[in-house]
């Protein structure tokens, strides 16, 4: 039976608001790729050191392995992999799965990371992971590239004896979906479901109205209503320091400034900070609080802004570098001390008064 017919067959059963579309998966091809990267390029790579394979194809489209052997810049004794797509500007946008194996001499399985559809676009490639190590995309190559900063730690390689001695295998498998969507026949009177709301809603209520709440802190002069639940549930620290009495706790909160503060409890309710705030402004103090309340997303996100071109230089290089061993910030740490390994900055940050 035709779309035309079935939906006539439908609205005279009583379904008057009837609309209908159809989803096709046109083909589905899986090829591979084996790169191997020798012992003397793996012994003399430097942190940030390019190695790529050849382009292949599958599915109609250009493929590439980007691999790091130690690690791109700040992933130092990591072995940092990627696939890129070689021929967008030629065959377009792909949807594709990908799986990355280190093999062994054998041609066992060492180390494997896989994901499912991607799709690697002109404006971004959305992308699905959630380790820390994934989560820093390239800048630059954003919108084309899709991996790990952290496939596997080279020490990892060393316990296999694959590192040092033959080189390592690189096996990856790239599955190509071609998907389309026909258009939608609909009625006039075809009702439109909207996208779900449920997430600005519980923030509405929760952070907005603050009905319900019990907790009250005082930090900087000001005092914040809060959910006792919300912050046990978020914060490891604000769960010891609540007492489990009934009756409304409240809590003064030293050492910190009021604006950090509210921009912190934004972030715990809301997993987001304030629209109007720039993090780049508050990077430094509001990665102090996350780190005392453990906010491990928020410290990271403060982490990675402070990485940025800008922060780190001759006259704050040293400052940065005490934040980072306060606060166990590897990444800032690793960040710095590049900084300090390029010629010249390391003599000029050690003639300020900073240093």
């Amino acid at each position: 039976m035709s779309m035309s017919a079935l939906m006539s067959a439908l609205r005279g059963n009583g379904r008057q608001q009837l609309s209908a579309g159809t989803v096709v998966t046109t083909t589905q091809v899986t090829g591979s790729y084996l790169l191997m990267v020798d012992g003397c390029t793996l012994n003399t790579a430097t942190n940030g050191t390019l190695v790529e394979s050849g382009t292949f194809s599958v599915g109609g489209h250009d493929w590439r392995i980007v691999c790091y052997p130690n690690g791109k810049t700040f992933y130092h004794g990591w072995l940092s992999l990627f696939l890129q797509h070689a021929s967008h500007s030629k065959t377009g946008d792909a949807t594709a799965g990908v799986r990355m194996s280190i093999l062994d001499h054998d041609g066992n399985t060492i180390a494997i990371k896989t994901s499912d559809a991607l799709k690697f676009s002109g404006h971004s490639v959305t992308r699905g992971w959630t380790e820390f190590v994934e989560t820093k995309a390239l800048d630059k190559e954003r919108r084309l590239n899709w991996g790990w900063l952290g496939f596997v730690h080279t020490k990892d390689l060393d316990k296999a004896k694959q590192f040092k001695d033959d080189g390592v295998s690189i096996l990856c498998d790239v599955t190509v979906f071609d998907m389309h969507a026909a258009k939608h026949a609909s009625t006039s009177t075809g009702a439109v479901v909207p996208p779900s709301e449920l997430h600005q809603q519980l923030a509405e209520v929760l952070w907005g109205s603050k009905e319900g709440v019990d907790v009250e802190i005082e930090v900087g002069g000001e005092t914040f209503a809060a959910h006792r639940w919300m912050l046990a549930a978020r914060s490891p620290t604000f769960k010891a320091e609540l007492p489990s009495t009934a009756a409304t706790a409240r809590l003064r909160v030293d050492g910190m400034d009021a604006a950090v503060f509210k921009a912190m409890l934004h972030f715990i309710y809301t997993d987001a900070l304030p629209k109007e705030m720039k993090l780049a402004t508050m990077a430094k103090p509001l990665l102090v609080a996350a780190d005392r309340y453990k906010l491990e997303r928020l410290k990271l996100m403060c982490e990675e802004e402070l990485c940025r071109s800008g922060h780190i230089g001759v006259h704050s290089v040293a400052a940065m570098l005490a934040l980072a061993e306060q606060h166990s910030c590897s990444v800032l740490k690793e960040a710095c001390t590049h900084f300090l390994s390029e010629p010249g900055n390391l003599k000029a940050a050690m003639a300020t008064r900073w240093f």
